[in-house]
């Protein structure tokens, strides 16, 4: 269990399955793909609310594909929903923060992390 500092929500994590785990909690990795997720949404409603845009009901998917040997993420394909009507520069506009999100410029970069995005579904 984990303890987040400045809140002190605690967050639990347990191997997966297949890697001598109970799988009760999100995994390790499971963390890298969600904190990918999270952090390109949160960078693309900073700027869209900089904008003035609107984001409401935006989701995002990232699923996380394991290499067997060694054992290590190797794939994060990150797909985001975005309802609602935008014009070419304001997608521009939030194509280029889904792709500066902090997370996304951490990861290793034989990690393929490839954002596509779902424009008004």
């Amino acid at each position: 269990t984990a303890t987040h500092g400045p809140s002190s929500a605690k967050l639990s994590t347990d191997a997966p399955r297949d890697n001598e785990g109970l799988g009760r909690f999100f995994s390790p990795t499971d963390l890298v793909a969600t904190a990918l997720g999270t952090c390109v949404l949160t960078t693309m409603a900073i700027v869209a609310r900089r904008h003035g845009l609107e984001l409401k009901g935006a989701t995002v998917k990232v699923e996380k594909h394991m290499n067997p040997t060694p054992r290590r993420i190797g794939r994060l394909p990150v797909e985001l929903t975005l309802p609602g009507t935008f014009t070419a520069e304001q997608k521009k506009l939030l194509e280029a923060a889904a792709h500066s999100c902090p997370v996304h410029k951490s990861l290793h970069p034989d990690i393929d992390a490839p954002v596509t995005i779902r424009w008004g579904s």
